[in-house]
């Protein structure tokens, strides 16, 4: 397991990377052998659209990093294939929709134009998915993007999730981006079917952003900076999930101003992919080409 950590001070923005090489590695960690990456911003969740466009830089810069890692060059132009994943109608869970709202979607005009006729210095051609929940649908997520995965034959899968938070300071702070897949709903405890290179045939990367967290987490972090040493924190954190769990059940809460947070976290992370899948071009200039 090996651990990198940046800092830009100037920009009060944290990456830290975290490669999983070995078996053993995976079975310390508790995760699949692969990459995970966290760009912390304490300032992300503020309404300021300096911080968001240097954090969406950030997370164009990872991606692409990323990208070039896990797909090898070919000939032909890479297909990508984005998954909003969870349900618009419940606000906290809603940022994969928004997210892929604000994709440059590239797919349909490629097809029906031709690339090079329509638009030449497109680098990845995109195309989008809201598959929705099963409460919705009846189907697993799995089952709807594995049948448009086998129709469309994309290069790369990006699936993009609101998570659950194991600490109240990543909270609307964090992105989170990793190469091995999601599972969507684990966070809350309403475990799907992993979407990953084993379940899809391709490769996946997740990009997500803590939007809710555990009751349990709150206090137990409010009791833990009253305590001392890695014991204590352990300890305290064991005791108050019992008893909250006891009292509350599993309570997640979200910030009373999440209609707007998740707003903000969905162009940020729009932003980002769309660079990082168009990097020749501004977010205006492909406007202007689709447009055309």
């Amino acid at each position: 397991v090996v651990l990198e950590e940046e800092y830009d001070k100037e920009r009060e923005i944290r990456v830290t990377t975290v490669r999983i090489e070995t078996e053993n590695g995976a079975k310390t960690m508790g995760k699949p052998v692969g990459t995970y990456l966290t760009i912390e911003a304490p300032n992300l969740s503020s309404p300021d659209e300096g911080i968001h466009r240097e954090v969406s830089e950030e997370l164009a810069k990872y991606l692409i990093e990323v990208m070039k890692k896990i797909i090898p060059e070919s000939e032909h132009d890479k297909e990508v294939l984005v998954i909003g994943l969870g349900n618009r109608q419940a606000t906290p869970d809603a940022l994969g929709p928004y997210v892929a709202d604000n994709l440059n979607i590239t797919r349909h005009i490629v097809k029906e134009y031709g690339k090079y006729a329509a638009l030449e210095e497109m680098n990845c051609v995109v195309s989008a998915i809201v598959p929705g929940v099963m409460a919705q649908t009846g189907m697993e997520t799995l089952e709807i993007v594995r049948g448009v995965v086998s129709e469309t034959k994309p290069d790369l899968v990006i699936a993009v999730d609101a998570l659950a938070a194991r600490s109240t300071t990543r909270l609307n702070r964090t992105i989170q981006i990793t190469d091995t897949g999601i599972t969507p709903g684990s966070g809350v405890g309403n475990h799907r079917k992993a979407l990953d290179r084993r379940t899809l045939g391709v490769p996946v990367i997740a990009v997500g952003v803590p939007l809710v967290v555990y009751a349990s987490t709150i206090a137990s972090d409010a009791l833990c900076a009253l305590g001392e040493g890695e014991v204590e924190e352990e300890r305290i954190a064991a005791c108050v999930e019992r008893v909250v769990s006891e009292k509350l059940g599993e309570m997640i809460v979200t910030p009373r101003d999440v209609d707007a947070l998740v707003e903000r976290m969905a162009g940020v992370l729009a932003d980002g992919i769309n660079q990082a899948l168009h990097p020749s071009l501004s977010s205006s200039e492909i406007a202007q080409l689709m447009a055309q």
